[in-house]
């Protein structure tokens, strides 16, 4: 089941989650204290505050894809479903009906079918008469020859006209065979008649029987192929995943939905069937190609990193829409809806082809982050996209979220979702965690690595950035209240050593020095020790140029009360890179 647009924010959610209970729909038609907490209680989990950072009961483990570790009741639904996937196949059950032909195109039909019979009544009114007058004339003995070309014309037709005269043929041969006695009473001349007509048929005989064979191979051979092709069904691919064959992600795809329906056999081929055919309606393949571009959105959803697990990670930032210029190019009127609504659908499907694999050992699901903070209140244009949005993603995005956290959570925004707490599943309260301000940037290093967390939500990702990358991995360090902390970093002779760390929260006081190993020798401040206030630049960073082996000391002292979070990492640059 697909996770629905966050609060206020008009359903830019691309995670996919189980289905909620019917009761959860009914109470979310119910009037909420705000638009954002009707919107997202439609599918959220349970909560229980803790003081800031709270995580639903239970802690949900992402289920194998290898068939291998399958328990055996799973194993026989797969099979099971499999063969109920083939049989569809071959039933066309995967196929959308032709659409019906518009009323026009109906009477137009109908007019040119009558048009096309009145001549043919003509032609056989008129032919009638002819064949009436044709046994008349009875075949003369003294010309054969005259009924030769009759039986030629009469070979060439199509092959079932071809069957007909040798029938006719045939007819005409076994009275001939049955009449011995009849001669001996009969004149000499009509014997003759009558060897004359058999002499004629037989020769009609022989000229049809190629003529049956040549046109009777013509048209078994596009027959042969109709068969083979309707013996072959055209394959199903979803995600770039074939429902059938030896392809090993196969698998891992029909375990979603298996998993969405609780590996109820026939409901997982229910929902299977409507979302392909939902697919193609909507158009996905041509909607990936489309240009659908929002560069006003590029901030409210976006890829960015991945987890600890290495899940690719989607940000939702619904604080953006405060812009009403934004909010407005999104959901202005209805076109600008629908706009938005197949913009979404296009990110989530680019999304999945470029960050997921579906291998059975490999990565196929999303964690999802979604930003509270700031996020507008009583939004109304965007309701009815996002129910649509949320309808899209329940029925045809199953299983594609392995955890989805919640962060900047106001109070009202707890308390709504703790409401909703008895009508969801246990499996579906697992994968969500909520966090208050004051906990979102611990509770989000809990899942994702703080080198892959954007600046803006604590971590130390910078966009572009010419000293650090991913790759460089954070230390993580708890600063107690009213206490002094020191972080000691190698330096080597002639070397550039690099840093950067960030307190979150900051309102703490920052110094930096080099202290040679050898004796006597002088330590160098780097940085003079000051107050760091918490609306200052995020991050801190320095560099230091050693002509000697030494150590570089950073000094973080921590006045207040409270205990606060240091990340911090370092490296040494090459003489050629720039610093």
């Amino acid at each position: 089941m697909a996770e629905e647009p966050q609060p206020q924010a008009a359903a830019p959610e691309v995670v996919v989650a189980e289905k909620a209970p019917a009761e959860v729909e009914k109470k979310a038609e119910e009037p909420a204290a705000t638009d954002a907490a009707e919107a997202e209680a439609e599918e959220t989990a349970a909560v229980a505050d803790d003081g800031g950072a709270v995580e639903a009961t239970g802690s949900f483990k992402e289920e194998s894809n290898l068939v291998a570790d399958l328990p055996d009741p799973e194993k026989k639904a797969l099979d099971e479903f499999k063969e109920l996937i083939v049989a569809a196949l071959a039933a066309g059950e995967f196929n959308l009906p032709p659409p019906p032909p518009p009323p026009k195109a109906k009477a137009e039909a109908a007019a040119e079918e009558t048009k096309t019979e009145a001549p043919a009544k003509e032609e056989a009114k008129t032919e009638e008469p002819a064949k009436a007058e044709e046994p008349a004339e009875e075949p003369k003995a003294d010309e054969p020859a005259k009924e030769e070309p009759k039986a030629e014309v009469a070979a060439e037709p199509a092959a079932e006209e071809a069957k007909a005269e040798v029938a006719a043929v045939a007819a005409a041969e076994e009275p001939a065979k049955e009449e011995p006695k009849a001669e001996e009473d009969k004149p000499a001349e009509p014997k003759k008649e009558v060897e004359a007509a058999v002499v004629v048929a037989e020769e009609g005989t022989k000229t049809a029987e190629p003529v049956e064979e040549v046109a009777a191979t013509t048209e078994q051979a596009p027959a042969a192929e109709a068969e083979a092709e309707a013996a072959a069904p055209e394959p199903v691919f979803i995600w770039g995943v074939p429902l059938v064959g030896d392809d090993e992600r196969t698998d891992a795809v029909l375990l979603k939905f298996l998993r969405a329906r609780e590996f109820k056999v026939k409901e997982a081929m229910a929902m299977l069937r409507s979302a392909v055919l939902w697919r193609k309606r909507f158009g996905i393949e041509s909607l990936l190609e489309a240009d659908l571009a929002f560069p006003e959105l590029e901030k409210v959803v976006f890829y960015r990193g991945a987890d600890r697990e290495g899940h690719p990670v989607c940000y939702n930032v619904y604080g953006e829409f405060q812009d009403k210029e934004v909010y407005e190019k999104a959901f202005g009127d209805e076109e600008k809806r629908e706009r938005f609504l197949k913009w979404r659908i296009q990110l989530l499907e680019r999304g999945i082809l470029s960050q997921l694999d579906f291998a059975p050992s490999g990565t196929c699901s999303m964690v999802q982050v979604t930003d509270l903070k700031n996020s507008p209140p009583m939004l109304g244009k965007h309701r009815a996209v996002t129910r649509q949005a949320v309808a899209l993603l329940q029925d045809n995005y199953p299983e594609f979220i392995a955890k989805k956290v919640f962060i900047n959570v106001p109070w009202w925004y707890l308390a709504a979702n703790k409401m909703m707490s008895p009508f969801l599943t246990q499996r579906t309260k697992s994968k969500f965690v909520f966090a208050s301000q004051a906990k979102s940037p611990e509770t989000l290093f809990r899942y994702i690595a703080p080198e892959q967390v954007p600046v803006q939500f604590g971590g130390l990702f910078k966009e572009d950035d010419p000293d650090f990358t991913t790759s460089d991995s954070v230390t993580e360090l708890t600063i107690k209240a009213s206490s002094k902390e020191a972080i000691e970093i190698p330096v080597t002779e002639n070397s550039t050593i690099v840093w950067e760390l960030r307190v979150l929260g900051w309102e703490v006081s920052y110094g930096a020095e080099f202290t040679p190993d050898a004796e006597g020798a002088y330590t160098v401040i780097v940085q003079k020790t000051r107050k760091v206030p918490a609306n200052e630049e995020p991050i801190m960073k320095g560099s230091f140029k050693a002509s000697e082996a030494g150590k570089i000391v950073l000094t973080i002292s921590n006045a207040a009360s409270k205990k606060k979070k240091l990340l911090y990492r370092s490296k040494v640059k090459s003489s050629g890179e720039s610093v």
